[in-house]
């Protein structure tokens, strides 16, 4: 353990668990690197990931975004191009645009796809699919709302999903936030996974929360409170 690491522990009281303002206020104290740390959620869920009907995923968009200006990238054909040049994407292109991927071109975090054009993107999987870039209809990727989806993402659209483990890990902001926006950052993500519930998970649903900035320990939350 980091000299750092220690000294902010020692601010958290292991044995208690937090209200959502109370471990948020403690989050940012904890958050003491010389970057503007990353403020996570984790979230481990009373779930059987290895059954395909309890996995739990989705998309939430956070109301003060997460501190990031994400690049867009869009594959799409004909009258789509201009939505998508218009509703603020950073690169939009069809064939040449996958061409460019494929020869290992990354300049870009999240990658939308208009659903005539996976075909032909499918191809791309072994790249696009170890780093997460892939577009899915479940995390909104893949759509013709291209306009809406480009929107949401530039705004602070994030995608949850469980974890081989049934926990979820999702950023929420940075610690340079307001203790009041990271409180409504994270109770909208909470909320979110709370609807997503399996109608097939049995017991105890939210089994633990807790808090960290990137650098910082974990504070763990009441799952009994009302988010």
């Amino acid at each position: 353990m980091s000299k750092r690491l220690a000294e902010t522990s020692k601010l958290v009281d292991k044995t208690k668990l937090y209200t959502l303002a109370e471990s948020i206020e403690l989050c940012k104290q904890t958050a003491r690197a010389k970057f503007d740390e990353t403020v996570e959620v984790h979230i481990r869920l009373g779930i059987n990931p290895k059954q395909s009907d309890q996995l739990v995923r989705g998309t939430v968009t956070l109301p003060h975004g997460i501190g990031k200006t994400r690049k867009v990238a869009v594959i799409a054909r004909g009258e789509k191009v201009k939505e998508a040049e218009s509703s603020g994407a950073d690169v939009v292109g069809a064939d040449e645009l996958i061409a460019k991927i494929s020869k290992g071109w990354m300049d870009f975090d999240v990658l939308v796809a208009t659903p005539d054009t996976m075909k032909d993107l499918g191809k791309l999987g072994k790249i696009l699919g170890p780093k997460g870039l892939m577009p899915n209809p479940k995390s909104g990727t893949v759509t013709f709302e291209i306009a809406k989806a480009v929107k949401e993402l530039k705004l602070g659209r994030v995608e949850y999903k469980n974890d081989s483990y049934g926990i979820i890990h999702c950023p929420v902001g940075k610690a340079s936030f307001s203790k009041e926006q990271l409180i409504e950052n994270a109770g909208t993500l909470i909320h979110a996974v709370i609807r997503a519930k399996p109608s097939s998970a049995k017991g105890q649903y939210l089994r633990s929360i807790s808090i960290s900035s990137t650098m910082g320990p974990g504070i763990r939350l009441d799952t009994t409170q009302k988010f």
